[in-house]
């Protein structure tokens, strides 16, 4: 996520910017949340594995022709850096693969539930991880906010008698990845090119392994499955291009809010269209989790306020 969002002026023909960025992260968020998980649904017959080479080199094609055009090879090249560079975005290329494919598989195997407890966890990951390695601090209803989402889980892996491992690992590599990418100041679009890129290789020959053994799938089933593989470029590249768009306009306390339509989204899918349990443990772990996200939320608003009412009274007192 952006961390210094645009101020959002009006623009020359009237519009001003935080409608279109609202519009944008609704529109991202919805998905995420909605979209995402019913298109990988359709792709059932297709190992999860498969899906994600297929959404590699798809996306790198979409995404190179939308980059080299509007950025050129010399600015792409810039946006690596360095030997050191390229090193940490092999990093977050196998946290992001990992992410994809647990995902995909999850959705998959009817654990839609679980992915979204992993979604609504995430932000908790991201205080955690912002503590050990930003010196970032809580605030007393920040440390509250962790404790109660650490009950909530703790009450899942006690009802359950075993880690949500899907919830937990989706968490885990996505927060991760967003610090490895904050801390070395990555820009998304060249981020995913390069990430997406540096998997090519294996999933060029993945992909040919299972043609040689006569157990691929594209160009198998229909029109229908090789569009739908095909269209996993834009299902990956498009969203994100929507999420920069509305977080260069938003505060960032309207990201962190908007960001719940995601596992929501999946929430709702996963009962209520595709008909997963979701007995009274997963209500008190959700019921911990959403009350731990509502302080969470109030606090970061707060706070924001609060600082923007003193950066205010700083400018009259230096007038």
């Amino acid at each position: 996520m952006a961390d210094n969002p645009t101020p959002t002026l009006p623009q020359a023909d009237g519009r001003n910017p935080a409608t279109l960025g609202f519009a944008a992260a609704l529109a991202a968020f919805l998905i995420w949340g909605l979209v995402a998980p019913v298109f990988f649904k359709q792709l059932g017959n297709v190992g999860a594995v498969e899906i994600v080479a297929h959404r590699v080199l798809w996306t790198v094609v979409l995404v190179g022709l939308w980059l080299v055009p509007t950025r050129g090879l010399s600015g792409i090249i810039r946006g690596v850096g360095s030997w050191r560079r390229l090193g940490i975005f092999a990093v977050t290329t196998a946290l992001i693969g990992s992410n994809w494919t647990i995902f995909i598989w999850a959705v998959g195997d009817g654990r839609l539930v679980e992915t979204s407890l992993g979604y609504y966890i995430n932000p908790i990951i991201n205080v955690l991880l912002g503590m050990a390695f930003l010196q970032e601090r809580l605030s007393k209803r920040q440390g509250v906010a962790v404790l109660i989402a650490a009950a909530g889980v703790l009450s899942l892996v006690l009802s359950y008698g075993s880690v949500p491992w899907v919830a937990l690992s989706l968490a885990l590599t996505f927060g991760v990845y967003a610090l490895v990418r904050k801390k070395a100041a990555i820009d998304p679009l060249i981020g995913l090119l390069v990430e997406t890129a540096l998997l090519v290789p294996p999933a060029i020959a993945y992909l040919l392994w299972l043609s040689a053994h006569g157990v691929g799938n594209f160009g198998v089933h229909g029109l229908g499955t090789d569009l739908l593989i095909v269209l996993t470029g834009p299902v990956t590249a498009i969203p994100l291009v929507l999420f920069m768009v509305g977080a260069a306009r938003l505060k960032l306390s309207t990201i962190g809010i908007l960001q719940y339509i995601g596992p929501t989204g999946q929430l709702l899918l996963g009962v209520a269209v595709y008909g997963e349990a979701f007995t009274s443990s997963h209500l008190i772990a959700f019921g911990c989790i959403w009350v731990a996200l509502a302080i969470y939320s109030a606090d970061a608003l707060f706070t924001h306020r609060a600082a923007r009412a003193e950066a205010r009274a700083a400018a009259c007192r230096a007038e």
